[in-house]
This record gives structure tokens, C-alpha cells and sequence, in this order.
């Protein structure tokens, strides 16, 4: 199956690439590996989702902020691949970061929100190795940061 018949199938909808907000690009092809820049907790609509989780937001909301930087990542393999998501041969690594109070320990929990996204989107090859960490802040205040390693 395409993967867009996937992304039917699933009843995903792939954002618009946001840009990059400082001096650098959002995805870059070396050899056959594509890494894809931090992508914050954007929702399509352009709404950034911000807060300290275990404060401002609890885990589900925090996991849903995880999966809107999933779908950003897919925004941006698709505009690197030039609209063919079928070149991408493996997920190789996400490394999620989460803007946490000092006594939450789920980051685990909070990043599946795109570790699950892109293996529902890639099944097999969309298994993946992993970081989730917690640091005291994000950009613009976002709750959730989530970075990629893609093999076409």
C-alpha cells in the first residue's frame, strides 16, 4: 500500500512544512539518510502548543503536542522528498524533547505521541530507536520538540 492510501486509510492529513524559525534549514539529505530539524508542537491551524508538562499540561495533552511534531516531520519528509513519502525507506531515530517540571519522568510516555504516529504511518520501517529527555525550556515556549533520522 502507498502511503498515502495509508495516510487515507489512518485519516491523516500532512500540515504544510512549517518554516524554520532561526538560521538553519529544516531538513537536510546526505547520502541516503534525510534528518529532519526540531519540530515543535505546532497544530495546523499555525497554534503552537505551549507549558511545562506536569504544570501546564498533563500526559495525554502532552502526547497529543508529541503527535503534532510527528505530523510536522511528515510535513517536512514530504516537502524534501517532493510530495513521495514511497522514497522513505526507514525511520532511524527521533529524539524528543520535553518541556517538563523537574519531578516528571514520563518523557517516555510523552514522545510515543510520534513514535506511534510514524509507525502506524510506516508500519515496520517506521520503527525506530529513540532519545526522550526532559530540559527546562523550548523555543517560543513549546511543550514538545522532536527531531528525525530517515533512510530513503
Amino acid at each position: 500500500m502507498s502511503i498515502e492510501n495509508k495516510l487515507k486509510k489512518l485519516k491523516i492529513e500532512i500540515p504544510d512544512a512549517p518554516d524554520p524559525v532561526g538560521a538553519y534549514v529544516a531538513s537536510k539529505i546526505s547520502g541516503n539518510l534525510i534528518f529532519i530539524s526540531g519540530q515543535v508542537s505546532v497544530m495546523p491551524d499555525g497554534k503552537l502548543i505551549k507549558g511545562k508538562v506536569g504544570k501546564d499540561l498533563d500526559l495525554n495533552e502532552a502526547q497529543n503536542a508529541a503527535k503534532f511534531c510527528g505530523l510536522n516531520i511528515l510535513a517536512q519528509l514530504k516537502k524534501i522528498c517532493k510530495g513521495d513519502l514511497n522514497k522513505i525507506k526507514s525511520c532511524l531515530k527521533l529524539t524528543g524533547y520535553v518541556n517538563s517540571v523537574d519531578d516528571f519522568t514520563q518523557q517516555p510516555q510523552v514522545i510515543n505521541g510520534a513514535s506511534d504516529l510514524i509507525s502506524s504511518v510506516f508500519e515496520n520501517s517506521g520503527k525506530h530507536t529513540r532519545a526522550a529527555v526532559s530540559v527546562n525550556s523550548l523555543p517560543l515556549g513549546a511543550a514538545v520538540e522532536v527531531d528525525a533520522i530517515f533512510e530513503i
